[in-house]
């Protein structure tokens, strides 16, 4: 393991994924066939997006989904909108997507969609056409029991309800076709802070189990989009004390803790975190190496790597984005003694609540919050045990425990199923 470091920062994403696969893999003695078909994905469009600008011109984006794997149910993933949403990208999170739903053993595989603009800035009703054209675009592998989209990194409530109702023009009225839709078209109660609150659920347990406790935690948050936002204003009212929260522009630090209600009416009022009144501003970097309990990555992937990684001053790392660890990071802080809880366990929150949602259009019925937060703190809990058991008997990081759970229960799958008769 000593070399590869300089394989890893050459590496994609996808293939930093797939190390992380194979270390979990070698520990399941899978063979080489199995290992091959769960790394392969089972279906990949990559579609063009003509697009009417405002001022008239024409614009050509690119729009892909990858499903794949889907031996426990219908494929699940959002769809991002972001420049870097390539289809190396949307590979390596599609995967991570087929173990996470395993995980917390619902019944879905893994999918992901991406569509390569900055939402930023475009105007709503060019997004409102982008959204449009890339439903129309691959609606022949969507539907209730087939592809299932939702909202990811630069999407949202609404474009979900565009994406609704372009399917539902070619198909009829259907809202079990996406999930984290707006409530009055079918969403479900506590979609929203799902995400933050199952991270918030996952973190409560682990800080048991090293012998801290939430209250008056030091919790650091980087990304205070709706995963981090959520997770500090939940975590808060846990007693945690959020010292620093950031954006993509940077972030705000105050060491007798940042008034998480106010920050947001901040955001919400200027658009950044910086400026807020009563803080320091400080880098992105900078934030990432404070002294503190809790750091939690809820931003942008990768951002904890072989550089930085050294320099991490926290006890506990919860990975509320999706893969913001690199492989040399993550050998990094064990070797430190940091416990990192791995993205497919602290994140899954999102998905469950979605097939919370999905259940709810299926038989035409609403759930009020309260179940819905009681049955995802359930179901959160009994992912995170299972993880725990995994890593104690196995005396692995609760990283490979958590793919080894996942992976060998859609291995386990497929071979039921014969996939390969």
């Amino acid at each position: 393991m000593g070399d590869i470091g300089n394989d890893v920062q050459r590496a994609s994403s996808l293939d930093e994924v797939n190390i992380f696969f194979d270390r979990a893999a070698d520990r399941l003695s899978l063979d080489d066939g199995m290992r091959a078909l769960l790394k392969t994905p089972w279906r990949e469009l990559s579609v063009s997006l003509p697009i009417r600008m405002d001022n008239g011109e024409m614009l050509i984006l690119q729009g892909y989904r990858v499903q794949h794997n889907g031996a426990r149910g219908p494929y699940k993933g959002g769809v991002r909108y972001h420049m870097e949403a390539d289809m190396e990208e949307v590979r390596a999170l599609a995967s991570l997507m087929t173990w996470k739903t395993a995980l917390a053993n619902i019944p879905f595989g893994g999918a992901k969609g991406g569509v390569q603009c900055d939402p930023s800035s475009m105007s709503v009703s060019e997004l409102n056409r982008v959204t449009r054209r890339y439903v129309q675009n691959i609606d022949h592998i969507l539907g209730p029991n087939r592809d299932i989209l939702a909202p990811d990194l630069g999407t949202n409530a609404q474009t979900m309800a565009w994406m609704m109702d372009a399917y539902g023009q070619i198909h009829g009225h259907t809202p079990a076709c996406v999930t984290g839709k707006p409530v009055e078209l079918g969403g479900s109660d506590g979609r929203e802070s799902a995400t933050g609150r199952g991270a918030v659920f996952i973190t409560t347990e682990a800080v048991g189990d090293i012998g801290m406790v939430m209250r008056d935690a030091k919790v650091v948050v980087q990304g205070f989009g709706n995963v981090g936002s959520w997770f500090a204003r939940i975590a808060c009212e846990q007693g945690c004390v959020i010292t620093a929260v950031s954006d993509a522009n940077g972030g705000v630090f105050n060491s007798r803790g940042l008034d998480v209600q106010a920050l947001s009416k901040h955001v919400a009022e200027s658009g950044f975190v910086a400026g807020f009144p009563d803080a320091e501003d400080l880098t992105n970097e900078e934030l990432l190496e404070l002294e503190c309990d809790v750091l939690v990555p809820a931003a942008i992937d990768r951002v904890i790597n072989a550089e930085n990684a050294g320099k991490v001053k926290a006890r506990l790392v919860v990975e509320a984005a999706n893969h913001p660890l690199t492989p040399e990071a993550d050998e990094i802080l064990a070797n430190r003694g940091i416990l990192v809880l791995p993205d497919i366990l602290v994140n899954a929150g999102g998905v469950v609540v979605s097939y919370f949602e999905w259940t709810q259009n299926l038989y035409q019925h609403h759930w009020p919050e309260e179940r819905v937060n009681t049955e995802l703190r359930q179901i959160m809990s009994t992912a995170y045990k299972a993880v725990r058991e995994q890593a104690n008997r196995q005396q692995v990081s609760m990283r490979e425990a958590a793919l080894m759970v996942g992976i060998n229960r859609v291995a386990r799958v497929v071979e039921m199923r014969g996939f390969v008769p």
